[in-house]
């Protein structure tokens, strides 16, 4: 099945690739012309990746997946949310949004709970399909990893002793928020008929 994937993140676009397999031809943002950033004015993931999916739908006309996701810590009332990507502005990078999350967070006691959440979905113009995936887990007051992207190198999944960002991708790919979300939305799409 062709799909594209609405994103430009070639973490994310190598994470899902894998996630979705061999059944699934991907082509994302960056092989595409003509399509400028896309806005993401939803006040939930959700609709955040509906936006993504029909904006390229519009364009181009056929069968898109997106996703939104973030990471959203309890003491700051699910903050960074919807913002994640440019929680501190929008041309921020992960190193500039880790750090400002840390500072955000010294006014808290540990343990900072929080979680990753992703919404996947697809649109192909006359159907649309949802999936969710969370991962739960602590904010640690340090990064540690190298791998991964995001808030990776600060989040350590409940049960587990290293981060996201310590994980080998095939452990991670088992277990994340955005691993859940896409294992269920491919189930979705493999009984699509288009």
């Amino acid at each position: 099945m062709k799909v594209i994937f609405a994103s430009r993140n070639k973490g994310k676009i190598k994470e899902v690739s894998e996630i979705l397999g061999s059944k699934f031809e991907i082509t994302s943002l960056p092989d595409i012309k003509g399509i400028d950033e896309i806005e993401e004015t939803g006040s939930t993931f959700e609709e955040n990746a509906f936006i993504k999916a029909k904006t390229v739908y519009k364009i181009t006309g056929l069968p898109v997946i997106a996703d939104d996701s973030g990471l959203e810590v309890q003491q700051l009332g699910g903050a960074p949310g919807v913002y994640s990507a440019r929680y501190a502005g929008e041309k921020a990078n992960d190193i500039e949004n880790n750090n400002k999350l840390l500072e955000e967070l010294k006014k808290h006691s540990v343990p900072h709970h929080a979680q990753f959440v992703c919404s996947a979905v697809f649109y192909d113009g006359k159907n649309e399909f949802s999936a969710k995936g969370a991962i739960k887990g602590t904010i640690l007051d340090a990064p540690r990893g190298a791998n991964g992207f995001g808030y990776d190198p600060l989040f350590m999944p409940d049960d587990y002793s290293i981060t996201t960002a310590e994980m080998l991708p095939a452990e991670k790919n088992k277990i994340s928020h955005r691993a859940l979300a896409f294992t269920e939305l491919k189930k979705l799409l493999l009984n699509y008929e288009g």
